[in-house]
């Protein structure tokens, strides 16, 4: 591809921090968003010069809060954000990539192979029957602008596990939404929701996110985990 076209890589060791010996897929990952990603509308020509920052890096940090092997589903999965930068930094995930629409479908399978990665991928919604009956049971449910809090709760809620978190990257709204769907939540089966901030000395701003944990209405026990970060 065009040198003028490669996605700009941050100044420092930030990238290594964060992907280590995995630097060079995530970089794969970078160039195909500003490329096949900006063509086939995945994400929009303006986000190409800050597809590091905004995207890959923003949500890659989310690791610091999830625990040790958990089970993800990235629900309405785009561009593989934030599942694919995810399970490039941290392996140890079982990641599945939730979409409904046929051709993002087709873009993520096709990224997918040829990063190597073992993610499944999945054309449907959350809410759907057959979708909860597969993947309930995950100790993470993640999202990246798919939806407001309260609709969001009411369709990841029910796929985790007693205990599971949900991650709801979200910008300046997270508190907001939060004050205004903490009812909402709690009628889906989450407990009280609350604001967690990555990425420091890695981004900025500070990657913003929203953890639900699901309180009642189990799905399988929750088995013993060690977290890496304090969510």
């Amino acid at each position: 591809m065009p040198d003028d076209d490669a996605p700009a890589t941050p100044a420092g060791p930030t990238p290594d921090a964060v992907f280590g010996v995995r630097r060079s897929l995530a970089q794969r990952y970078a160039e195909h968003l500003v490329t096949s990603g900006v063509e086939r509308g995945l994400i929009g020509p303006r986000e190409a010069p800050r597809v590091w920052d905004r995207h890959v890096l923003n949500c890659a940090v989310v690791a610091e809060i999830v625990p040790d092997g958990a089970r993800i589903v990235d629900v309405g999965s785009g561009a593989g954000l934030p599942g694919i930068p995810l399970a490039i930094a941290r392996p140890d995930l079982h990641v599945v990539l939730l979409e409904p629409l046929a051709r993002r479908v087709e873009w993520l399978r096709e990224v997918v192979a040829d990063l190597g990665l073992t993610i499944e991928v999945e054309r449907g919604r959350a809410e759907e029957p057959d979708v909860r009956r597969r993947w309930e049971g995950a100790d993470v449910v993640t999202a990246r602008a798919v939806a407001p809090l309260a609709r969001l709760a009411s369709w990841c809620v029910p796929l985790l596990r007693s205990g599971g978190m949900m991650l709801a990257l979200k910008g300046a709204s997270a508190a907001a939404e939060v004050e205004r769907d903490a009812a909402a939540v709690r009628r889906a089966g989450g407990g009280e929701p609350r604001i967690v901030r990555c990425g420091a000395g890695t981004v900025e701003p500070l990657s913003t996110v929203v953890v639900v944990e699901r309180v009642r209405g189990s799905g399988r026990p929750a088995g013993p985990r060690r977290r890496r970060g304090q969510a």
